[in-house]
């Protein structure tokens, strides 16, 4: 009961820092046969340069990860989002007491957890950040601690603001219906259970992008780097960032100058509503004529 309390608890800290996206950049494909969740890759463009927003889920079908793969070696160079991403292929050193980082490795955690439960992948291990063309673009640990502190915030603390004070909250997962789904043992019920949460396009998140390090700091940061990228004659970029960001980086790049020009969608979690027919064996054994045990001339 004990595991299933802290997987209950895992599935509501995600869904608490995912719920709450954009409509133009997440959604929810759904038909009688399957719910997907998708996340589109947006196309900007200025002056014969463009620029991809490549949303990010941080646990997904492997297939999706293979997918985005494959399309990061189409770019001069992929921006991503990781705080302390600096450090990337150096040994890792343990936070420090009251570490805004000892945060992060406690989310990366809860990922790693409802991963596991709903046979999924984790981003961080599905992705080569080590690739050349991967170009770190977001805040270092020490500054990501400084500016937490001077504004006053947290990971928990914002995402339940984003969940709950934005002017329309999300929507949860019935409790009923989720706690019978994580009993059944079947990750699909649970996904199903979920996923209109995680799609919904309530713009929660972006209502608080204006005023914090999570968001509008980062996203500053990213900018920053795609100009200097720009400056330096790498015209086809990707920034692979989580879809939550997006409306206010959309804003920033119009403000810039760029128009959007195309999207396409790209499924995450693709979740089939029926349970599959078992398959039976190639070449089942002959049936054997049954032996009377009567005795003969009894």
């Amino acid at each position: 009961m004990a595991r299933k309390q802290r997987l209950a608890n895992a599935l509501v800290l995600m869904i608490l820092t995912v719920a709450a996206q954009a409509e133009d950049f997440i959604r929810v494909d759904e038909d009688k046969d399957a719910a997907r969740l998708q996340t589109s890759v947006t196309r900007y463009e200025r002056n014969g340069a463009t620029v991809d927003l490549i949303g990010a889920i941080h646990i997904a079908d492997k297939a999706y990860y293979q997918k985005l793969g494959t399309r990061f070696k189409t770019h001069d160079a992929v921006l991503f989002e990781m705080i302390g991403g600096e450090n990337i292929g150096k040994p890792a050193e343990p936070p420090e007491p009251g570490d805004p980082a000892q945060n992060l490795s406690g989310l990366h955690k809860v990922y790693d957890m409802a991963a596991r439960f709903l046979n999924l992948s984790g981003q961080a291990e599905s992705i080569d950040y080590t690739a050349p063309n991967f170009v770190h673009a977001d805040l270092t640990h020490e500054e990501f601690t400084r500016m937490q502190k001077e504004r006053g915030e947290s990971l928990l603390g914002f995402a339940i603001k984003a969940g709950s004070e934005a002017p329309e909250p999300a929507k949860q997962p019935d409790p009923a219906k989720l706690i019978a789904a994580m009993l059944s043992g079947k990750s699909n019920l649970v996904k199903l259970e979920i996923v209109h949460t995680l799609g919904q396009g309530d713009d929660q998140i972006a209502a608080f992008a204006g005023e914090s390090v999570i968001i509008s700091d980062r996203n500053q940061r990213c900018l920053e780097v795609m100009t200097r990228e720009l400056a330096a004659g790498r015209t086809k970029l990707g920034i692979f960032y989580g879809a939550a960001h997006f409306p206010d980086m959309e804003k920033r790049l119009l403000g810039m100058g760029f128009e959007r020009v195309s999207q396409e969608w790209i499924t995450a979690w693709d979740i089939p509503k029926k349970e599959p027919k078992p398959v039976p064996p190639e070449n089942p054994a002959p049936l054997l004529p049954h032996k009377s045990s009567t005795p003969k001339g009894s």
